[in-house]
This record gives structure tokens, sequence and C-alpha cells, in this order.
């Protein structure tokens, strides 16, 4: 079943949205300008995901700070809608910690797709590179995985990544690179803008800058697969629209942000 299939690969691919920040600009490139944009003490982005022209899902971000030197923490919720959750019913949630620099720190996901109950937790230890990821399956109460690899000193995961890209001002036409790691990989991707663009999310209209992300195509992930970010062209630097261009027989998967349900509740000073 083609839903089932697709609805399989949509959570890494959802996850993927924020895994393709900024990082040291490559030699070729002008280094990046700092925006004017601040990281929230507080946030919530709310995204409504369509696929076909059907309500296919709901993604919640909820990103908040600590006090003093206190690193960040994200909660990232994902669950099917509609004739897709009667079909492949998918409920997600995702929790990572990270230091003051968005450095990742650990991540759990624990994962309902169809029958299967998983949980994931990738614990990253940056003064000895290393990067330790157990996958567990909760309803035989077994590991299915259980490995670790090497990270350079400081990795993003894919939600921070998100909130680095919007600490920034790529112009169309540079390109950056970072290191990014799930647990299972740990890979230099590039970051392109490339360029502005006017979109209509919902009712309202958007100045924005598109990105790629080269995440797919045995990259960080095995899919075939294109992904684009559209950040908006002002202080706010909000990420209005999201696309995951699967293969043809998959398809394309929309998040847009549904602004009565996002939240800015606080910037960090």
């Amino acid at each position: 079943m083609r839903l089932a299939f697709w609805l399989r690969g949509l959570p890494p691919a959802l996850l993927a949205l924020g895994a393709f920040a900024a990082g040291p600009a490559s030699a070729n490139d002008r280094e990046p300008g700092s925006s004017a944009f601040s990281i929230p003490q507080q946030e919530q982005l709310v995204y409504r995901a369509e696929w076909r022209l059907m309500h296919a899902g709901n993604v919640r971000l909820n990103w908040e700070g600590g006090s003093g030197d206190t690193g960040w923490r994200a909660h990232l919720k994902l669950e099917s809608a509609g004739l897709v959750s009667r079909l492949y019913r998918v409920d997600n949630y995702y929790w990572a910690e990270f230091d003051r620099s968005l450095c990742a720190l650990q991540s759990v996901l624990k994962a309902s797709e169809g029958r299967k109950r998983r949980e994931t937790l990738v614990t990253y230890d940056i003064h000895n590179k290393k990067a330790s990821y157990l996958e567990r399956d909760l309803l035989r109460n077994a590991v299915i995985s259980a490995h670790e690899i090497d990270i350079p000193g400081c990795v993003h995961d894919v939600i921070a990544g998100l909130y680095r890209l919007r600490s920034m001002q790529l112009e169309p036409g540079q390109d950056a690179q970072l290191p990014i790691s799930d647990g299972k990989k740990s890979v230099l991707a590039r970051v392109q803008a490339q360029e502005r663009e006017t979109i209509q999310v919902g009712q309202t209209k958007y100045s924005t800058v598109r990105y790629e992300a080269f995440l797919f195509n045995n990259v960080l992930y095995r899919r075939r697969g294109r992904l684009f970010v559209w950040l908006t062209d002002d202080a706010r630097r909000l990420p209005v629209q999201i696309r995951i261009r699967l293969p043809f027989y998959i398809g394309t998967v929309t998040l847009a942000l549904v602004p009565e349900k996002s939240i800015l509740l606080e910037d960090r000073s």
C-alpha cells in the first residue's frame, strides 16, 4: 500500500526538516552574516502536513531554554490525520537536549507506527567524540540495534539545526556545510540558499528565502528525495513552509505553518 509505505518513511523525513542548519562556510563562499533573529526562550510552531491534496498529519514543535547557562530543549510531536491515520496510524514523540551552542547532548524518539512500538535513545559525548545509539522494540522488550559511532566534537541534531539556520543570513547563491548526526550516521551536510520567493501559506502571503538541504540520496538518509524550507525574509526568520519531494510513486509532502496555533512566547535577550 502506497500510503503505508509513505508513512513509514515520513517520520524520519519530517525530523529531517531542521537538520540543515549552518556550519562553516565552504572555501568558495564568503562568511554568512548574522541576522537580527535571536533564539527565542520559548516557542511553539505548528504545521499541517499535506500529501496529494489530503490532510495527512500534524506536527507540533515546542522549543524552550533554561535559565542562566542551561541549554535548550525541544519537543516534537508528529501524528497522522484523516484517511491516512485510519489506514496507517502514526503517533511519534521526539525529545532532544542541547548545550548553549546548540550541540546535541541527548535525544529520545518514541515511535508508534502501525503495530510497531519502538524507543530510540541517542547520547552524544562531545568530549570523547562518540554517539551511542540504542533502539528497542517495546512490545517484545528486545534490543533492535545498539552501536557507537565517531562524531566531531559538536554535532547538531535535526531540530537544533533549524534554529541555527534561522540565526544566520545566508544570501541566495551561498551555501554552507555542517556536521549532523542521527546517531546512526554522522555526515557533513550542505545547505544552499537558492532564491527569494513570495509564497502563500493558507490565507497569508510571505516574502521568503528558499533553502535546500542535501540530506537524502545516501547522505544522511538512503531514500531518494529533496528537502526545501522557506524562511521569512525578515527578522523573524519563521520557517513557514517545508517541502519534501520523494520519488514519484510516493509523492511530495508539504508542511505549512498554522500561524494561529504557533506562538512566539518570549525572546531571549
